[in-house]
């Protein structure tokens, strides 16, 4: 693993498939990921990638902020301050994903993304399941697609997702994106 973040991720998905008393096998089913990548995801071999870790949280009935919270050791702290706030960056995309809100309970969270120039992230409908979802560009240009339907984003522009389908982060553009999602539970 190449930071500390990275190896709780595996604890903590390994925790919360023990917790609900799921084997490898099981899990495997139910999030597409296979028993192999599981194995190696939960012994700390292979860093995930936010398409997996999102199946993977979907099907532990999870958020992808969620079991980031719980990597981080979910403490309820009602305060965030940036020094404080775990990153994570995507070894396939290089984006780079920083949990804003306090690790707790609350039901919105609000999660900052770079995405690289040219880098496209996509994540399946099931990773949208339990909250409502609206984007919020900070700057640069996002492609978001909703399905078969494409969103131009620019600086200031805000999307709330419809129902969910599968989803892309696009970054067009020669500069990077920063965004910010601001998921709500149901």
């Amino acid at each position: 693993m190449t930071d500390p973040l990275s190896a709780s991720l595996a604890a903590a998905v390994r925790e919360a498939r023990q917790d609900r008393e799921l084997s490898a096998g099981t899990l495997a089913e139910r999030s597409g990921v296979s028993r192999a990548m599981i194995g190696k995801i939960e012994r700390g071999e292979a860093q995930p990638t936010a398409v997996l870790l999102s199946r993977l949280a979907a099907a532990l009935g999870l958020s992808l902020s969620e079991l980031v919270a719980r990597a981080e050791g979910d403490d309820d702290r009602r305060l965030a301050r940036r020094d404080d706030q775990a990153t994570w960056q995507d070894p396939v995309t290089g984006y780079v994903r920083r949990a804003v809100s306090p690790p707790g309970r609350g039901a919105t969270e609000l999660v900052e993304v770079d995405l690289p120039p040219g880098a496209k992230a996509g994540f399946p409908a099931v990773s949208y399941v339990f909250a409502d979802h609206q984007i919020w560009v900070l700057s640069g240009q996002l492609r978001f697609h909703e399905g078969e339907v494409v969103h131009e984003l620019a600086e200031g522009d805000c999307l709330q997702l419809g129902r969910p389908v599968d989803c892309a982060y696009e970054n067009p553009g020669t500069q990077p994106c920063r965004y910010l999602v601001v998921l709500t539970k149901r």
